[in-house]
């Protein structure tokens, strides 16, 4: 088979990695890739939002399977127009990915088929948010309707801090369009899990459980990121879970997307927070989670990660998955200055420190006069896997630590709260 990966991020690199292992791989592309894929297969100088180039480039080279990473390009129809000139595809359409890329959409369309999630109310008057919060009280939680990054939601510990939150985003417009309307939603208490399913033809195939560490600092502190480590599975996450996760969330999302016309195929991303009466939804995403899907990856790699999404492109899946029983962690290396802003043109030095078990996923890296140099704001992800959980963090932290980049930074307690549970 010949494949395109579409984006340039660690989750693309990971999502390289794993593809190539098939024995179908005969070429692999990325488009547009960074200094870690082009080991993984041939990077292409095209931007993962410049549909129309891509549709060229997939149609000239005869292309087997295009697998889209970001959201953007699947919000911009970047599926819809492959389908319609005959290529296959994996992801959402346009109208299916709009669970991610509209929270007041995807909160509204929970609220109409059943799917638990916190109470909401969605503004673009500033007032009547802030008079919203106030009645919730704190804490409580403010999000830019459309797509900022991982940075558009604002968990107020103080009605004080809602009220510059909802005027950050409706008044002074710090978010742009993705701002003009903002949810402002109940708090909700208990343990954050990410849930991913490959879903086609009405069926879901959940994938292990896995946790996002958001917040920029050790202990939780500081704002918001698009992710600075991952872990999976998560130990309490049992079969019970899942399955509760799959009747009560991801079974209700299928069923509603197709009554409603716009059937989900690709990857239903479900962010739950468990609380005292079982699952509720924060958020979807329409596609694979980054830094997940580089803790995701190796727990998948003993079968065949290029069957599973052609075969989902196609509107078929298999009827299991074959997992490693296995445990895998990853620890993301972020410049100096992220997330408000990120130092470009650092050497990274120490990138030959892997050990058996570990991979370095680039992210935010270019190669520049034979010099791999920072590219963005999240720079690698260091992840390692090992039979447990203790063991794949030991790994990663042992590579993170003989990978240097100037003024660069990680955090220390990715998993930690797991270890003495």
């Amino acid at each position: 088979m010949k494949v395109l990966v579409v984006g340039s991020g660690g989750r693309e690199h990971a999502l390289a990695w794993a593809i190539g292992r098939s024995r179908r791989i005969d070429r692999l592309w990325i488009a547009p890739g960074n200094a870690g894929t082009a080991s993984a297969g041939e990077n292409v100088d095209i931007a993962a939002t410049d549909v129309a180039p891509l549709v060229d480039f997939a149609r000239g080279q005869k292309i087997d399977l295009t697998v889209v990473g970001p959201e953007a390009p699947l919000l911009a129809g970047i599926v819809d127009r492959f389908r319609d000139a005959g290529l296959s595809c994996y992801g959402p359409t346009a109208a299916a990915a709009r669970l991610e890329g509209s929270k007041a959409f995807a909160k509204d369309f929970m609220r109409r088929h059943g799917v638990p999630t916190g109470a909401f109310a969605t503004f673009d008057d500033a007032a009547r948010a802030r008079s919203y919060a106030r009645s919730l009280g704190a804490p409580v939680v403010v999000k830019a309707d459309g797509l900022a990054a991982g940075k558009g939601v604002v968990v107020a510990r103080d009605i004080d801090e809602a009220e510059r939150a909802i005027d950050a985003m409706l008044v002074e417009q710090r978010f742009g369009e993705a701002g003009s309307r903002v949810v402002v939603e109940e708090f909700l208490q208990g343990e954050e899990v990410s849930v991913h399913a490959v879903c086609a033809g009405g069926r879901a195939l959940l994938l292990p459980s896995s946790q996002d560490h958001k917040r920029a600092y050790d202990d939780d502190r500081g704002p918001n990121t698009g992710g600075m480590g991952a872990i999976a599975p998560v130990p309490w996450v049992d079969a019970a879970a899942l399955a509760r996760v799959e009747s009560e969330v991801v079974r209700p999302v299928l069923d509603g997307m197709a009554a409603e016309g716009t059937p989900f195929t690709g990857t239903l991303y479900a962010g739950i927070m468990w609380t005292a009466a079982g699952p509720k939804v924060l958020e979807f995403n329409a596609r694979f989670g980054d830094p997940e899907t580089q803790s995701l990856m190796p727990l998948l790699v003993d079968g065949d990660v290029c069957e599973l999404l052609a075969s989902a492109a196609s509107g078929n899946l298999p009827n299991g998955l074959r997992l490693a029983s296995r445990c895998a962690a990853t620890i993301v290396i972020a410049s100096k200055g992220y997330p408000e802003g990120a130092v470009a043109g650092v050497e990274i030095r120490g990138l030959d420190a892997v050990e058996a078990d570990t991979m370095v996923f680039h992210a935010g890296t270019r190669a520049v006069d034979g010099r791999i140099v920072t590219a963005g704001g999240r720079v690698l992800g260091i992840t390692a896997w090992a039979p447990t959980l203790p063991g794949a963090l030991g790994r990663a932290y042992l590579v993170a630590e003989r990978i240097h980049i100037d003024g660069a930074f990680y955090r220390s307690d990715i998993g930690r709260r797991h270890l003495t549970q």
